[in-house]
């Protein structure tokens, strides 16, 4: 018993999964997609765009044993005004009691080894955007003055959220 608990520590350690994977690995998400079309190595390829955050998310396999997998993200354009902020993902986003979602998980095969693929996993936090209040002419409006001082003593709303998990799972050769 204490050998099977040692040996997955282990395995956790070792990168092979993550707790927050582990953990993911139960939750649906809200998105649901077959995996990608298989990808050669050096070849650049989208995996998903988040208009609300302005980035475009994209990858290649390497080829490497160290790092097999380059992930980045990219201005999706220098005039985008980004409506949800992107978070750096810590394990402790993939709790169900966090208020985060698991909004999408994206498989990209490698083309000459199918056994490995890499995994992108995007997690959602809603924000509850509620209108501003409606005025004697019974419209909603934004007066600078007004939003310049809420934001000075930080009352300003949430803003969504988006945090990205990465892994390679699989491995190719001996």
């Amino acid at each position: 018993m204490m050998a099977a608990s040692l040996r997955c520590v282990i395995l956790l350690l070792a990168g092979v999964a993550s707790p927050a994977m582990v953990l993911a690995a139960d939750v649906a998400p809200e998105i649901r997609r077959p995996p990608a079309t298989p990808q050669a190595v050096g070849a650049e390829h989208t995996l998903r765009q988040i208009p609300e955050a302005c980035v475009r998310l994209q990858g290649r396999f390497t080829g490497e044993a160290d790092s097999p997998y380059v992930f980045e993200t990219v201005p999706s354009s220098p005039t985008c005004q980004p409506r949800a902020k992107l978070a750096a993902f810590t394990p402790a986003i993939a709790q169900p009691a966090s208020g985060w979602v698991l909004n999408d998980v994206i498989r990209v095969p490698r083309v000459d080894c199918p056994a490995q693929q890499a995994v992108v996993r995007v997690w959602r936090k809603p924000a509850a955007a509620v209108p501003p209040s409606l005025d004697a002419q019974g419209r909603s409006r934004i007066y600078l003055e007004e939003a310049q001082a809420k934001a000075a003593a930080g009352q300003l709303a949430a803003l969504p959220a988006y945090a990205l998990e990465q892994a390679v799972e699989g491995r190719c050769g001996p």
